[in-house]
């Protein structure tokens, strides 16, 4: 079933767009073809774009953690619902700067557009559609575009005519169908090299491989589980530093998160150095972890630096992680664990 995320694109306080992503996500959450999730770029406070290479040559390996936190919002979907505004006849700019941060993520999906303004927002999408096709994005025809005087109650609270109802259920249709045939193109971007498969697609299966461990600190931070779940083999084996010696399961890996997450009151975590490695189906990464945060007593803790591991397996076209491990060194005479080594 193909994932669609609705993007936000307003940021702007007294944003109306709020009122409008909702109409979009309740008609959604009526279908049953596919899976729809809101993405709002409030969310993902990226800068401003100021990157050395673009993200065409960077091809998902990005050094900042806020693009690699957008990527991991963006690339597990198959296809997107874009609400955007219209300010002085152009896209707002806090969409062109988030488009602008990523590529790969946006290739082979379908896109679809819900408008808004006082003139429907309609300029405001046909910039999105010269983006289209630089971005390897199956732009939808159908669009719902909305105005301020006609569909909004004193131009602030949203009153659609009925209309339009139809017509958001037209675009969903255009997106889903897209989204679901575009998916052999997905599935053959993300082949790693091997038997003759070029270097461009081993680079893209390190691009996804490489947003999956940013969608795992992602949902840390967030202290998600279920956004953990969808980035585990359901038979999933971990070493983690705290007892028992394996975690068999994602039942047990998440059980192990979810007592982490207890202890603090808000989380973060920080990967550095990260190497990945792909050969086939299988892949691993190796990277220097650490997690921090305010605990639930109020005190804060800068955590300790961890060896982390992790082992991929490409199943049904996803990388999953399969295994993964975290240690410490050992200082052998004294018996015991090493916690104050930095990377």
């Amino acid at each position: 079933m193909p994932r669609v995320g609705i993007i936000l694109a307003s940021v702007r306080d007294g944003r109306r767009g709020e009122q409008v992503a909702r109409w979009v996500a309740e008609a959604a959450a009526h279908r049953t073809d596919a899976e729809f999730e809101l993405i709002d770029l409030r969310d993902h406070p990226l800068p401003h774009l100021e990157t050395e290479k673009p993200a065409l040559l960077t091809r998902g390996a990005y050094e900042d953690e806020r693009t690699s936190a957008w990527a991991a919002a963006i690339a597990p979907c198959d296809g997107y619902v874009i609400v955007t505004p219209e300010y002085n006849h152009a896209m707002p700019g806090s969409l062109k700067n988030a488009v602008d941060h990523l590529y790969v993520e946006w290739n082979d999906k379908a896109a679809g557009f819900v408008s808004y303004g006082v003139d429907g927002g309609v300029r405001s999408v046909e910039q999105l559609r010269q983006l289209c096709g630089v971005l390897q994005l199956a732009d939808v025809a159908v669009q719902a575009s909305l105005t301020l005087a006609d569909d909004f109650e004193d131009r602030t609270v949203f009153r659609p005519r009925e209309s339009h109802a139809r017509t958001l259920d037209m675009m969903l249709d255009g997106v889903v169908r897209w989204s679901e045939a575009l998916a052999p193109l997905r599935s053959t971007a993300t082949r790693p090299a091997a038997s003759g498969a070029t270097a461009t697609d081993a680079a893209t299966a390190e691009t996804e491989i490489r947003t999956r461990i940013a969608g795992i600190i992602q949902g840390i931070r967030a202290k998600d589980l279920d956004a953990l779940r969808r980035i585990y083999a359901p038979d999933v084996v971990s070493f983690d530093v705290e007892p028992p010696l394996q975690h068999v399961g994602v039942d047990a890996k998440l059980k192990n998160w979810a007592r982490a997450f207890t202890v603090f009151d808000d989380v973060s975590y920080e990967l550095r150095d990260l190497a990945v490695e792909v050969g086939g189906d299988i892949a691993f990464a190796h990277a220097f972890g650490r997690l921090s945060g305010t605990l639930a007593t109020g005190d804060r803790t800068e955590g300790m630096w961890v060896r982390g591991t992790f082992c991929f397996r490409r199943i049904d076209g996803a990388w999953l992680v399969v295994h993964d491990q975290a240690s410490l060194p050992v200082d052998m005479q004294a018996g015991r664990p090493v916690a104050d080594l930095e990377p």
